[in-house]
């Protein structure tokens, strides 16, 4: 069994109970922040932006985003792969539109994501829930 590694980026948005915006794909089960892969040679940072704009029609400044952090964990909907995942911090209000792969949109409130109602990615509940609470 071999084990792949994913370099992503993605945007953690808040809205304005501080539920923060999570995204399925289609034919996956797993919520996670919009976002995805780089295309090769593309900074964290610009891939966040492509992919934000690709999965939600939402434009957003790269003056906007803060680094919340980098982290490994395992992939949500993919068997033997882990992602190195740079995220950031939108500090922008959006209304985003499902779009690309993106299939449905679910707002999530972190202080309470401990049982969540739905599947979330491990990246989620492993590290930017908590560096969200710290």
């Amino acid at each position: 069994m071999t084990t792949q590694t994913l370099v992503v980026a993605a945007v953690c948005f808040r809205d304005g109970a501080d539920r923060i915006l999570t995204v399925r794909k289609g034919g996956t089960d797993f919520f996670m922040l919009p976002g995805g892969k780089s295309e090769p040679g593309e900074a964290p940072g610009a891939a966040a932006l492509r992919e934000v704009y690709e999965e939600l029609g939402v434009r957003v400044a790269k003056e906007d985003l803060s680094l919340l952090g980098s982290w490994s964990a395992a992939a949500a909907n993919e068997l033997d792969t882990i992602i190195d995942a740079t995220v950031y911090l939108s500090s922008v209000l959006i209304a985003p539109i499902a779009s690309a792969e993106i299939v449905e949109l679910r707002w999530v409130d972190p202080t309470a994501a401990t049982e969540p109602e739905f599947p979330l990615a491990p990246l989620l509940l492993e590290f930017v829930f908590p560096a969200l609470a710290a």
